[in-house]
């Protein structure tokens, strides 16, 4: 029923362009979810107009990064009512994740295709009091990446990147989380390497 009137709600939504694409992922990042109903949308406005696809892709990105400030703040403030429907193995691993690297881990996140578990990073982001900043930033970077591909895609090829979305968003997502943490792993590799270093010298 809830992926019935979401559905629904985003073909309302979507008559309003931009404004319609930044409550969309507003409420995808926060309340209401939109699997893949917010990319399609972001893909089927910028087919339609080509030459506003940065628009399209920034009303995406500050909508979810916003809905997303929405459900950390709640966590921030004591929000373990959220957790209820939650298993506590993905709760253990979104923490361990955020513990080691809170900008890559809500980086990564932001990038993986549903049924990625994006808001229980999210939350578990609130719950353990990650820095405000490194949070937006890490936001806005793979929401920003993954909804200006989507648009460009939507601008270059029109609707049919709908069809080429659907089958590969999980690939392109896995390369590039891949590719980010690759370069977290040889950064941190690099630190410790120069710190070992650091006495001898």
């Amino acid at each position: 029923m809830l992926k019935s009137l979401s559905v629904k709600l985003g073909h309302i939504l979507v008559l309003y362009g931009g404004w319609g694409l930044f409550a969309m992922s507003f409420l995808d990042s926060s309340l209401i979810p939109f699997p893949v109903v917010n990319d399609l949308a972001l893909i089927l406005m910028a087919s339609r107009r080509p030459a506003l696809w940065p628009l399209y892709a920034l009303a995406s990105t500050l909508g979810s990064v916003s809905g997303a400030y929405v459900l950390y703040g709640i966590a921030r403030g004591g929000g373990k009512f959220f957790f209820r429907k939650t298993t506590p193995q993905s709760i253990t691993h979104a923490q361990r994740w955020l513990e080691r690297n809170d900008f890559v881990a809500i980086l990564v996140a932001s990038l993986l295709p549903p049924p990625a578990p994006y808001k229980v990073f999210i939350l578990t982001a609130g719950l353990l009091r990650v820095d405000a900043i490194h949070f937006g930033l890490a936001l806005l970077v793979g929401r920003g990446l993954r909804f200006a591909a989507e648009a460009w895609l939507g601008a270059r090829y029109g609707v049919q990147a709908q069809d080429f979305v659907r089958h590969n968003m999980g690939w392109a997502s896995l390369a590039i989380v891949i590719v980010v943490v690759g370069l977290a792993l040889l950064q941190r590799w690099w630190k410790r390497r120069i710190s070992a270093d650091a006495p001898t010298a």
